[in-house]
């Protein structure tokens, strides 16, 4: 019985958990802020990140440095001195993949805190549903049980991670 209220709870926190929401990071003006995941291997990520303009009327935005890193260390994203960017990965080790952001402070003015957004989704949750959809002519309910199918999938694959580790 207990088994089944966990499944019941897991699967009730899934379907609430299906939209994806930006996370906003405030950069220090020197410094880097980071942030990580423990991903598995074979796992598409995908994320997207600009600046948050905070009441700079007549101020250019300030610009900022990006970079992804593997578990082992090797280099999957790095761009410099930009307002917006994104990228995408399939993941080829297991490990925790870490994104820092940190700010361009040559040729600025200023010197205060930036704000990012940052929307970083993995696994089903960066599948593209919308072609899934076209592809297989299918809408509404047979839409959202493909998604929690595929939901559940991935939580059986990251159970038997679990179990093996």
């Amino acid at each position: 019985m207990a088994k089944d209220i966990n499944l019941s709870s897991l699967l009730l926190l899934l379907c609430f958990t299906t939209l994806t929401e930006a996370l906003w990071l405030t950069i220090p003006s020197k410094g880097t802020k980071c942030m990580s995941e423990e991903i598995q291997t074979h796992v598409v990520v995908l994320a997207d990140y600009y600046v948050v303009a905070d009441d700079v009327q007549g101020h250019q935005l300030q610009t900022i440095s990006a970079k992804v890193t593997s578990p082992y260390g090797n280099n999957l994203h790095q761009n410099e001195n930009v307002t917006h960017g994104q990228f995408a990965f399939t993941t080829t080790e297991t490990g925790n993949y870490v994104a820092c952001f940190w700010v361009d402070n040559k040729h600025q003015e200023g010197g205060g805190e930036t704000t990012i957004s940052l929307e970083w989704k993995t696994g089903i949750h960066a599948k593209d549903w919308d072609s899934v959809a076209r592809k297989d002519k299918i809408e509404g309910v047979e839409l959202e049980l493909r998604k929690l199918e595929g939901a559940v999938e991935a939580i059986r694959d990251n159970l038997i991670y679990l179990k093996n580790r």
